[in-house]
């Protein structure tokens, strides 16, 4: 692993190899101050975490896994160990097998420094709540699972769900949840550190709401054709919205970035 941007001293002096999970961390810590809202409001940073092939491929057979690697689901790993709570779509939470987040012994002591518990709880995006409340995501995760819903969401669906030991958030007056209630709706929880890793149907939604704070995009060597769907999907935005570099890693091809709304 080597830095790309930004470089300092201590960068070109520094030997490549492979960086520990405490330099990785360091390198995507949440910033420090956030400027805090006119509402006076909890103080919240949403970022995406997401992988895309040079021709633009968000996923492989429905999957991100094939064009990832080691080293960017060493990523994955330290994004989620940052963050107080992680958000992923319904679908995603189906097509990836998704599992509830375990305990990495090499940062619970940095989770405990921030006041933070030991794992992050998933919150899933759903508005049918068709889920399958059997899976260990429901079932057996160390922090209860959340799943966050609109208002018209069937009440059988959302008794059976808190049944099974999920906590249901209401987002949403209708059937769909808002983007940003639902940030507002994790913030009065105390969860201010938030992650989305996607899909791309919820990332969409979360860039035309206008509440994404920063994206973290693996850029893999690799090219896929076919018509797999980009990272982001459903109505464009009327503006196309400018994010800055905050930082670029780089190894065996892979590029990590990371870019911050200005």
């Amino acid at each position: 692993m080597r830095r790309l941007f930004p470089v300092t001293d201590q960068t070109v002096a520094r030997a490549p190899g492979e960086w520990s999970l405490a330099e990785l961390a360091a390198a995507y810590a949440y910033p420090d101050q956030v400027p805090a809202g006119a509402s006076g409001g909890p103080v919240v940073w949403l970022r995406a975490n997401m992988v895309a092939t040079l021709d633009g491929a968000g996923q492989h057979d429905g999957r991100s896994q094939p064009i990832s690697s080691a080293t960017d689901m060493r990523i994955f790993g330290t994004l989620r160990a940052l963050a107080d709570v992680v958000v992923v779509g319904a679908e995603t939470v189906r097509k990836e097998g998704y599992r509830p987040a375990r305990v990495r012994a090499e940062l619970s002591g940095m989770r405990e420094a921030a006041g933070q518990g030991p794992v992050p709880a998933i919150a899933v995006v759903s508005a049918s709540l068709n889920l399958d409340l059997t899976l260990p995501l429901f079932a057996s995760p160390l922090v209860p699972t959340l799943i966050l819903t609109g208002a018209a969401a069937a009440p059988d669906r959302i008794a059976a769900a808190e049944k099974a030991g999920a906590r249901v958030v209401i987002a949403g007056d209708g059937v769909g949840v808002d983007p940003a209630r639902a940030v507002r709706a994790l913030a009065e929880l105390g969860h201010t550190r938030l992650l989305t890793e996607g899909g791309p149907r919820l990332l969409g939604q979360l860039v035309a709401a206008g509440v994404l704070d920063e994206l973290c995009l693996t850029v893999s060597p690799m090219l896929t054709a076919g018509d797999a769907q980009r990272i982001a999907g459903g109505p464009s935005v009327a503006v196309p919205q400018r994010f800055e570099l905050a930082s670029l890693l780089e190894e065996e091809g892979f590029l990590f970035s990371r870019y911050r709304r200005p």
